[in-house]
């Protein structure tokens, strides 16, 4: 890498082509039905549907009537049915429902289903099971990218998380291939290939598998994107990198993320932001000209920033005072438009940091964000447990609680029995008994586990404590508890230096390093991870760090692909995080390639944070 002293960072590829490619395909999916037909749109791709083919596209080849994919029976004239869906059984139930109520009552109509990104053989299965496999017709709509900005593209697959990491499911390892050989495809051919995780391995071990299948001729082609590199949210680990997903956000986007919620890199500020009686969806990319400048700042310098830009864009209002009318008629065409839609992008930016202020000073953000520091810093963890048994006592939010508890369990390698059976039962108490599923798929992934003191230990432990109070007691048990132990995160963080020493106050406007994205505290792993391997062109150094991440790390260079360090392609990197990425690692790696002179692109199944974490863990939805 060419990282000395370069800070002239080169330009993204274009991945508009991407969008193209998908509405084209989708277009020629739906013309396949020719004729008029009603549209049936599984929820989850609805958004993603909407930022490649609108309304008035759909409308233009042929399709009437749209309808969300619901347990409701559906009430259609139409003769043909075409239902966009991602392959899942329970909407092959629907499905199959609909179809062989239609043959009940005599109705003949045709059917099609458009997979996307891709169709199972499970849901074939299912199809034929129920009677109506002859009666539809199958194709896959292979929408495998989302473009939700110049440097992010998302798999949209939230529930790539859940299958892999927690049932085991590798079904989706085919479509991370598969985007890989198309990105490869377009904007390849990859020189370097770095990576780590048994995910991560796995996935690229089957787009090497399709590159030779499909025989493809990259050869003397100049790339746009040299190296890639393939991360695993979980394999990174013993369970270590959950911590990064775990921690509060504390960069501006991932407030906003974390408060209201940014679907499929769009956001629905409310009559609190608005500061009227209705909603707006604002898309937030690089060209909202007030978000591309705030988004990877941390909060406390955001306000500032915001009435700065207030004063200057009033400064340039102002300048119409003194113009003539040839100097009014150009300020009217050409500027005008420009400053009153960057005047409503700023209104609604600090409507939304005072909403962000109000629910963050309600939650008590400040002493939460202590206690986060002291688990990550290994001080004090009998006052942050009781934090934790207050924040369950007042039932402040199930979410909220749970992530707290997983932090703690992963930052001390697991639970001490006697906290787990406390902190379980205060929980089951507060929020209902449905949540003992939730704990065993805690306990499985490895989020929230109990500790096994070790035997000799133990006896020596219950020896001394017989001869002192019982409070003491506690405190031996504690002590005895942390000797029996090492803990992965605990040494990773040391061998990697995750948790910086500062002498005094670690400055934010002006940040050294990557910690900025969690108030100095904390550098994603995943991206110190990055940063050494890029920085030692490979895992040469690393061992230790090797074994403690549970190995499965790779580093593959492509002999056919010419390694000119003259080209800017060299410096552009595809992060991939399987399991999802935060938009503060996303954050932390913008600042490094901005430090090193290189672009990092992301690619990443979805767009997570501790809450979407959380949830996918929850049996019982809260």
């Amino acid at each position: 890498m060419a990282f000395a002293g370069r800070r002239d960072v080169p330009e993204p590829p274009d991945f508009g082509i991407l969008k193209r490619l998908a509405r084209d395909q989708l277009i020629y999916l739906l013309e396949q039905l020719p004729g008029k037909k009603d549209l049936f749109i599984e929820a989850d791709l609805m958004s993603p549907l909407d930022r490649i083919a609108n309304v008035s596209i759909l409308k233009q080849h042929e399709v009437d009537k749209l309808y969300k994919v619901e347990s409701r029976p559906v009430i259609s004239a139409s003769d043909q049915f075409c239902f966009l869906v991602r392959p899942r059984i329970k909407t092959m139930r629907y499905i199959a429902d609909i179809v062989n109520a239609d043959k009940m009552s005599g109705r003949s109509r045709k059917y099609k289903i458009i997979f996307s990104p891709q169709k199972f053989y499970a849901c074939e299965m299912v199809l034929e099971e129920e009677g109506v496999f002859g009666d539809v017709t199958c194709d896959e709509w292979s929408f495998y990218l989302l473009p939700l900005d110049e440097d992010i593209i998302s798999m949209e697959l939230p529930e790539f998380f859940r299958d892999y990491f927690l049932e085991g499911d590798h079904r989706w390892i085919n479509s991370v291939a598969r985007a890989l050989q198309l990105l490869n495809s377009l904007y390849g051919p990859f020189g370097k290939a770095y990576g780590i995780g048994r995910c991560a391995k796995m996935s690229y071990e089957l787009w090497r598998d399709l590159e030779e299948e499909s025989e493809a001729d990259g050869q003397g082609r100049k790339p746009e994107i040299g190296n890639v590199f393939l991360m695993d949210r979980v394999a990174l680990v013993a369970d270590t990198d959950y911590v990064t997903a775990l921690c509060s956000q504390v960069v501006y986007e991932g407030l906003v993320d974390d408060t209201f919620r940014i679907k499929c890199g769009s956001v629905d500020f409310g009559p609190d932001v608005t500061s009227s009686d209705k909603s707006i969806k604002v898309l937030l990319n690089a060209q909202d000209k007030v978000f591309s400048q705030i988004r990877n700042e941390h909060f406390s310098s955001v306000f500032g920033f915001l009435s700065q830009k207030s004063r200057n864009l009033q400064a340039q209002y102002d300048r119409r005072r003194g113009m003539d009318i040839k100097q009014m008629k150009n300020f009217v065409s050409q500027e005008l438009k420009g400053l009153k839609q960057e005047h409503r992008l700023l209104s609604l930016h600090i409507g939304a940091c005072e909403s962000i202020m109000k629910k963050k000073t309600k939650q008590d953000f400040q002493e939460m964000i202590k206690a986060e520091h002291s688990l990550l810093e290994g001080f004090d963890i009998r006052e942050s447990t009781s934090f934790i048994e207050e924040h369950i006592d007042r039932q402040v939010s199930p979410i909220e609680s749970l992530r707290l508890m997983c932090l703690l369990s992963i930052t001390e390698n697991g639970l001490i029995p006697k906290d787990y059976r406390s902190l379980k039962t205060q929980y089951l108490q507060s929020y209902g008994p449905e949540h003992l599923l939730t704990f065993h798929n805690l306990k499985r992934i490895g989020l929230l586990t109990e500790q096994s003191a070790g035997e000799t230990l133990t006896a020596v432990e219950s020896k001394v404590s017989k001869l002192v109070t019982d409070r003491a007691a506690g405190k031996i048990t504690d002590a005895f508890n942390s000797l029996a132990r090492k803990s992965n995160f605990r040494a990773i963080s040391k061998k990697l230096g995750l948790i910086p020493r500062v002498d005094g106050e670690y400055d934010l406007k002006m940040p050294r390093d990557m910690a900025y994205v969690f108030s100095g505290a904390y550098v994603p792993l995943s991206c110190k991870i990055i940063e050494q391997v890029l920085e030692r062109r490979g895992w040469l150094g690393l061992e230790e760090v090797v074994r403690l991440l549970n190995g499965n790390e790779f580093s593959v260079s492509d002999s056919a692909v010419e390694d000119n360090p003259a080209w800017d392609s060299q410096r552009v990197i595809l992060a991939v995080f399987l399991g999802g990425c935060t938009f503060s690692e996303i954050a932390a790696l913008r600042f490094l390639g901005k430090e090193r002179g290189c672009k990092f692109i992301f690619l990443t199944t979805a767009i997570t944070n501790s809450a979407r974490m959380m949830e996918a863990m929850i049996e019982a939805k809260a």
